[in-house]
């Protein structure tokens, strides 16, 4: 079956997850910079949740863009990896209210593991679908920030218990280093056409 209704749908649900994050940002109610430093782990939060987002949505995206079709498999392991998205705005919004409380940060990494694991399993889905000579398996070749990423989110989830301000910091260098640009489809395509 084509893919375009996967890709929309999935648009969809990102956008409104975007948005479900922005709405749960309070207004202060002083017109002062002086008034936004209690909002900062909030605004902090949105900005790393945000990211993150748009992360997940940039990859989607160029993966979709390698694959001819998907099957009602891919239908599901989309669905499961949007329903951890999904998650992010409860859990932002959870950290924001209890700024460097360990349950929160935990939470907060948990629902980054799963996403992780959703992506890696449609990812996995895709690949078999596609063929294992396919423009997307080269592209994803070894794939060491897909490996690197889940140890990292299970060591802050370890670490919140004790040191949940190290949990926030392993989530943001995943972050950055899913910021750098990943140009391995981009190249992948390029290498097919020549």
């Amino acid at each position: 079956m084509g893919k375009g209704r996967l890709e929309a749908f999935s648009d969809g649900v990102i956008a409104i997850i975007i948005t479900i994050m922005v709405l749960e940002l309070e207004v202060p109610h002083e017109a002062s910079f002086a008034a936004l430093e209690p909002l900062l782990p909030v605004l902090l939060g949105y900005v790393l949740s945000f990211v993150y987002v748009g992360i997940y949505w940039n990859n989607h995206h160029h993966m979709l863009s390698v694959c001819r079709h998907v099957s009602g498999g891919a239908l599901w392991a989309n669905l499961h990896l949007l329903f951890w998205l999904s998650l992010f705005p409860f859990t932002t919004a959870w950290m924001g209210e209890h700024p460097f409380a360990a349950a929160p940060v935990a939470a907060y990494g948990a629902v980054l593991l799963m996403a992780a694991v959703a992506y890696w399993i449609l990812q996995r889905t895709l690949i078999g679908l596609q063929g294992e000579d396919s423009v997307l398996r080269r592209a994803i070749g070894g794939d060491w920030k897909g490996k690197l990423s889940p140890v990292l989110y299970t060591a802050g989830i370890a670490a919140a218990s004790w040191a949940p301000r190290v949990s926030l910091l392993l989530y943001a260098v995943v972050a950055v280093a899913w910021l750098v640009p990943d140009r391995r489809i981009e190249g992948a395509i390029r290498h097919a056409a020549e």
